[in-house]
């Protein structure tokens, strides 16, 4: 039985939904990271719309208090743990905490992280560049679910939702500390999912368009690109949530991992010539130039 319901997760969704029945996340209780803006706001907004129970973290405190007064406001239910998520220690603390006070939790979302526009040539000395990437879109939500999978096995039930970028697909330029980051969680989840598979707990992949988030604000290359808000993107984060497919992405990024496999090298001339057209921002050079003059 548990088999089956792990292979049909989505058919049975619609089915619910279409006979009135409460959306999955009724009754549990789902932690998302990253919840003081952006994104993983939104996110919250919604879980707790579908009568879950959220608790969210991020480093902000006061953000944090602002968006439990509003979910509260709104008649749902909703608790702040403040905690720097590359702070290993706090991670291990922050777990205990929510165990002891929620009885672990049922869905994860990994949505905090940091993203960096950088071409190489502008990155010779900025290592850690690709080391503050890594800590926080990737040792930190590993480090997380180390801690909060233990009581979902122990359940036999839980679902981790991974925001990550179509950039894992496209492998675009400029973006390599950022990417690389994002694609070890990808295959970390996905290697974690087929050992946990037999014990009810699941994972979703999910690669994410261009959202408009403070995150974005600074490169102007996407001034004018097309972009999702904040509660588009969380609708596909309930989404992920409620039907839990192994990934969900976009059809464009689809298309770019085909390429990158039939035809590498003409995939990386197009992306050679796109890149040449959107240069660095005037942010990453003048950070760049800056660590050059003072290194």
């Amino acid at each position: 039985m548990t088999g089956l319901l792990l292979t049909t997760p989505r058919a049975w969704v619609r089915r619910a939904l279409r006979t009135g029945a409460p959306s999955p996340l009724a009754g549990r209780t789902v932690l998302v990271t990253g919840a003081s803006s952006g994104i993983g706001e939104a996110t919250a907004h919604a879980a707790a719309a579908r009568d879950a129970t959220v608790v969210l973290v991020a480093r902000r405190a006061d953000a944090l208090a602002g968006v439990v007064r509003a979910i509260e406001a709104s008649g749902g239910r909703a608790f702040a743990y403040p905690c720097d998520l590359t702070d290993g220690p706090a991670v291990d603390r922050l777990v205990s905490t929510v165990q002891a006070e929620h009885g672990g939790v049922d869905y994860l979302v990994n949505n905090a992280g940091r993203s960096i526009r950088r071409s190489v040539a502008l990155s010779y000395e900025r290592a850690h560049d690709v080391e503050r990437t890594m800590a926080i879109n990737y040792f930190a939500p590993v480090r997380l679910m180390l801690g909060l999978l233990p009581h979902m096995v122990e359940q036999r039930f839980g679902h981790v939702v991974n925001v990550l970028t179509w950039g894992v697909q496209v492998k675009a330029p400029k973006f390599s500390a950022y990417i690389a980051s994002k694609t070890a969680l990808d295959v970390w989840s996905r290697i974690a999912g087929r050992e946990l598979y037999g014990d009810g707990v699941t994972f979703t992949n999910l690669r994410m368009p261009l959202v408009r988030t403070a995150m974005s604000a600074p490169t102007d290359a996407y001034a004018k690109a097309p972009a999702l808000t904040p509660e588009q993107a969380a609708a596909r984060v309930v989404r992920a949530l409620e039907e839990r497919p192994v990934t969900a992405g976009t059809a464009a990024g689809a298309v770019a991992e085909v390429l990158n496999l039939v035809a590498p090298r003409a995939s990386d001339w197009l992306q050679w010539r796109i890149s040449r057209r959107f240069p660095d921002s005037r942010a990453a050079s003048r950070h760049a130039e800056r660590d050059r003059l003072t290194g």
